[in-house]
């Protein structure tokens, strides 16, 4: 702005300066010639007068620089020139200021020479004898007064230029000076400066006004979605049309590895995946898309959803959701689908053979009862197998309907192994319980459950002339439940997985001694149900020792749990 009001002074000035300079020539140049024709009529009324009354005798001894006079007959023959050559001058009867002066008795007129760029005037007078006196004088034209005083022009014309640059400058900063130290922040401040702004300031007090709530609405909405953002366990990413991130919140910046540097960022930086860039593409293309990545040992769902503006894309919302429990529990959902029917399966078969040679007359009647028994034995086996499966989906549908009571856990104990007892002596195992009486809340039956199985599997994978021991302890706020076998152990790459369902570390021997595969699992959900944690020692062929710990004062159930697997 400064240079334009500068360049704007400058062509003004330099304008007004030359059309005045023209004009003062032009009004100057007009009134000397005036003057000048002005002498020139009075020189020729005083010379007329002189030759009027001496003749020739007028022209000895006449010195006369400025003036040309020509004296000329009534025939237009020139009688006498100051300047001139007589014999070499033409006949001046055609002249026009000749033919005025013979006609009128005076005459002027005015001639320029294109060779001498000079202009001439011409006064002449009709004397009483006929004749005709006439005085001319050279006149420079504008244009050579001009070349003439090019110089001077010249100089004046620098000065001037020079003044209107000073001028301009000090004018231009002089005038912005005041736009340049606006206070935009109050605006009604700076109406004294210049009163044609304020409209502008008003209108500029206003948007700021609107700006200013706009800018709080913005911010108090950012708070609460960062407050909102920051607490998500699930990640979220807001991108542009261009996948440059404009926000993260933390849950997203630990599973990139990232931090607040990579806003700003393109995500693709960020993140490398060929499928998370595939992903966004789709979403760019205004289509919704899913995408399972695993990551970090961890399955994770990412959601692009494109985000519209006047029906355009102007960015795109990812959202990433930690679905590792879902995929686990619909992995073992299939896995249990395919382990209840396998089995099922076999004593189904079995019943099924056995049935058909019995119905078709295919047993001797003594081989009757073995057949039967084995037809009983699969029989029951399914029946423990379909109770354990309702044992554990109950479980699993929460402790609802259960009823929670305080429960001996000493006495709980000792009433369950008295019903494991027959099984223990065809096993040849001793069956020993320690400890004292501790009271804990829960749920009765299914405490049962927990000490049954725990006891059942320790008979089960005992050896012959082996003990178990069933210790209950109080340590501290917390009710200890121990079984201890002398059994086959288990071996290292196994402990992890004992608690699945249908998992058996012995296969063979456990088709042998009847087991579901499912004591384990129930135990778990048990103690799981009732806040505890597990403890499993255990080692190849020195057995197996595992420890549930219950709070005695827990008053509603809990999903904590712990398993401890300890060499």
């Amino acid at each position: 702005m400064t240079r334009r009001i500068f360049r704007a002074i400058c062509v003004v000035a330099v304008g007004v300066f030359l059309s005045s300079m023209a004009l003062f020539m032009g009004v100057f140049y007009r009134y000397f010639s005036g003057l000048q024709q002005g002498q020139l009529r009075m020189q020729a009324d005083l010379a007329a007068q002189g030759v009027a009354h001496e003749g020739s005798g007028y022209f000895q001894g006449l010195d006369v620089k400025d003036y040309r006079i020509t004296w000329i007959d009534a025939a237009g023959m020139v009688l006498y020139d100051s300047r001139g050559d007589l014999s070499e001058m033409e006949n001046h009867l055609e002249r026009e200021e000749i033919r005025q002066a013979l006609s009128q008795g005076s005459g002027e007129s005015r001639r320029y020479s294109a060779t001498l760029l000079e202009r001439f005037f011409y006064c002449a007078r009709r004397l009483p004898d006929g004749t005709v006196l006439r005085l001319s004088i050279a006149q420079s034209t504008l244009l050579t007064l001009l070349l003439g005083m090019a110089l001077p022009v010249c100089l004046i014309f620098a000065m001037a230029l020079i003044l209107s640059l000073a001028l301009a400058f000090h004018l231009s900063r002089a005038i912005v000076k005041p736009l340049n130290e606006l206070n935009l922040d109050q605006p009604p401040l700076n109406s004294g400066e210049y009163e044609e702004l304020t409209p502008l300031l008003k209108r500029i007090a206003q948007q700021q006004r609107r700006i200013r709530s706009q800018e709080e609405e913005l911010k108090k909405r950012q708070r609460e979605f960062e407050a909102v953002t920051t607490g998500m366990a699930e990640g979220i990413v807001l991108l542009n049309e261009r996948k440059v991130i404009l926000s993260i919140n933390p849950a997203a910046m630990r599973l990139f590895g990232t931090d607040h540097s990579c806003t700003g960022k393109d995500l693709l930086s960020v993140n490398h995946g060929l499928k998370v860039g595939e992903l966004l593409e789709k979403a760019r293309g205004g289509k919704h898309a899913e995408l399972l990545l695993d990551m970090d040992g961890k399955t994770y769902q990412l959601d692009a959803s494109p985000v519209f503006s006047e029906s355009l894309i102007s960015g795109i919302v990812l959202l990433m959701l930690d679905v590792t429990e879902k995929e686990k529990a619909e992995q073992l959902r299939r896995e249990f689908t395919a382990n209840v029917s396998h089995e099922l399966k076999t004593p189904m078969h079995t019943i099924s053979g056995s049935a058909e040679l019995m119905a078709n007359g295919m047993v001797r009647p003594e081989d009757v009862p073995g057949f039967a028994r084995q037809i009983y034995g699969e029989a029951q086996r399914m029946i423990r197998l379909v109770d354990d499966i309702i044992r554990l989906s109950h479980l699993d549908e929460g402790p609802g309907d259960m009823k929670w009571e305080e429960v001996d856990l000493y006495a709980l104990a000792g009433e369950t192994m008295e019903t494991l007892l027959p099984q223990a002596e065809t096993a040849g195992v001793q069956m020993n319980l320690g400890g004292e009486p501790v009271m804990v809340r829960g749920v009765r039956p299914l405490l049962q459950s927990i000490v049954f199985n725990l006891c059942d599997n320790a008979i089960k994978y005992n050896r012959r002339d082996g003990s178990v021991m069933v210790t209950v302890k109080s340590e501290g706020e917390k009710a200890v439940l121990w079984v201890a076998d002398t059994g086959i152990g288990i071996p290292a790459e196994h402990k992890e997985r004992i608690f699945e369902r249908f998992y058996r570390v012995d296969k063979s021997h456990s088709k042998e001694i009847g087991g579901t595969g499912l004591g384990l699992s129930i135990v778990k959900h048990g103690v799981k149900l009732h806040g505890g944690d597990i403890e499993v020692h255990s080692a190849v062929n020195s057995g197996t020792t595992i420890k549930v710990c219950f709070t005695r004062t827990l008053q509603n159930p809990g999903n904590r749990f712990d398993v401890h697997l300890i060499e």
